[in-house]
């Protein structure tokens, strides 16, 4: 692995070296490909273009994050920050490379999340707007641009990631095919017509089956907090190195959005017809709820504290999109069309 990792330290180096004045846009890249825009952004905005879509996208991203975790607790992938460090390849004339914020995730680095999750979360939103594009018009330019849209996200996000000293090469190209399988695999396994019941188990059975193969790779002799040492170490900047990029971060946010679409779904299992600009109103105020949301702090310590409150924060997600936004606006349209009536 060395070899490779050597290889991708200089891949770094010449994208470094070539796009530092464009980091900016890589930064902005790096955080919209980041798995909680899955939630926060693409979720929303598909729900409302589509409600199937929508849902899809959500439930494809809570078991792409889902099973990245897995993944990496298994694979025990190194980030270049601290490989580059914390291998003795160079000596002392190590590659003069730039940390950014974005740098310092404390989780493994093999799969990429973000290319993972991307990837996943990018074919459910390509297959639906090639099926729309389809239905329109025959064209065989319009057939082909979701592909090419497809793949150039792919690659930006890739790019980025590299570019940040997030992943190797290597890991962004495994998480591009791991996403893509699983979101071909999942796209046709949407539960919008479970019960809550469901939703409950599959919460549970995805926190339980992590924290079962947590423990019993610990048991088996296995450090898995191995990265986050590594991350406190090299990263340089403390501040950079946040609770919510922790691996259990990730275990918190899908199984308290997988309750959250159960419980949207039981209180108005077949949604709101909306029109058209009801749905966009639905969408701006939804952005504003789940905006300041994801502003709300949440208290680091105790650490079990953050992860009950992060559970229930991302639970709200799907509740405010799905259930609470749309019945307002409902309301309001509805008291408008009465006035008019009238």
């Amino acid at each position: 692995m060395e070899s490779i990792h050597m290889h991708g330290i200089w891949v770094a180096e010449v994208l470094q070296s070539n796009l530092m004045d464009y980091q900016g846009f890589w930064l902005f890249v790096t955080h919209m490909g980041h798995p909680k825009a899955a939630f926060l952004l693409y979720f929303p905005i598909t729900f409302f273009l589509n409600r199937k879509a929508g849902i899809a996208v959500l439930w494809v991203a809570i078991l792409a994050e889902w099973s990245n975790l897995i993944l990496k607790w298994f694979l025990f992938g190194e980030r270049p920050y601290w490989w580059v460090s914390e291998s003795a390849v160079y000596g002392s004339e190590k590659p003069e490379l730039i940390q950014f914020s974005s740098s310092c995730e404390t989780g493994p680095g093999s799969p990429s999340g973000h290319c993972m999750v991307t990837a996943a979360v990018w074919l459910v939103m390509m297959t639906s707007l090639s099926a729309h594009l389809q239905s329109r018009s025959r064209s065989p330019v319009l057939k082909i641009l979701p592909v090419l849209l497809y793949l150039l996200v792919l690659l930006v996000v890739g790019i980025s990631r590299v570019f940040t000293l997030s992943h190797f090469p290597h890991q962004v190209v495994t998480g591009c095919i791991a996403g893509a399988m699983l979101g071909y695999i999942m796209i046709q396994h949407v539960p919008e017509g479970k019960s809550l019941r469901f939703f409950a188990f599959s919460s549970l059975g995805l926190l339980l089956g992590a924290l079962l193969v947590y423990r019993c790779l610990e048991l088996g002799g296995l450090n898995l907090s191995w990265s986050i040492e590594l991350a406190q170490k090299w990263c340089v900047k403390p501040e950079w190195i946040r609770l919510d990029t922790a691996p259990f971060s990730s275990l918190t946010r899908d199984t308290g959005a997988l309750l959250g679409l159960g419980l949207a779904l039981y209180l108005k299992p077949g949604g709101w017809e909306l029109p058209l600009a009801p749905r966009a109103l639905s969408l701006a105020f939804s952005s504003m709820a789940l905006y300041q949301l994801n502003q709300l702090a949440l208290p680091t310590s105790p650490p079990l504290l953050f992860y009950c409150l992060f559970f229930i924060k991302n639970g709200l997600i799907p509740l405010f999109v799905m259930a609470v936004v749309p019945r307002l606006v409902h309301a309001i349209a509805g008291q408008g069309q009465e006035e008019k009536d009238k």
